[in-house]
């Protein structure tokens, strides 16, 4: 069976998974650098966290794979942590940096 989603559709689904601390998706804050899907329909986020000893890091991770689990045809969910680029607040999304008041 063909997948049925496409990358933007993940990342569209991403936007319900908040940065508890922030309160801003972490598709907007800029923590998301990719989304691989294969033909099966496995899908790799890899992203990064906004500080490398980020206490509620694991909880993100379930909160992105809990988003995604849904989705028709979606195999397993798989996150894939880099810190390389570093997350900086110039990577947030206009609407992030607004509702910041980060100019």
């Amino acid at each position: 069976m063909p997948v049925t989603f496409s990358r933007d559709d993940v990342r569209e689904g991403l936007k319900q998974v908040y940065d508890p601390e922030i309160g801003i998706n972490i598709v907007d804050l800029g923590l998301v650098y990719d989304a691989d899907i294969s033909d099966q329909g496995d899908v790799l986020v890899t992203m990064t966290l906004t500080s490398l000893g980020c206490p509620l890091g694991p909880v993100i991770v379930q909160e992105v794979q809990g988003a995604l689990k849904d989705f028709p045809g979606v195999g397993e969910v798989d996150v894939k942590l880099v810190w390389s680029p570093p997350w900086s607040p110039e990577m947030m999304s206009e609407d992030a940096k607004d509702e910041l008041g980060i100019w």
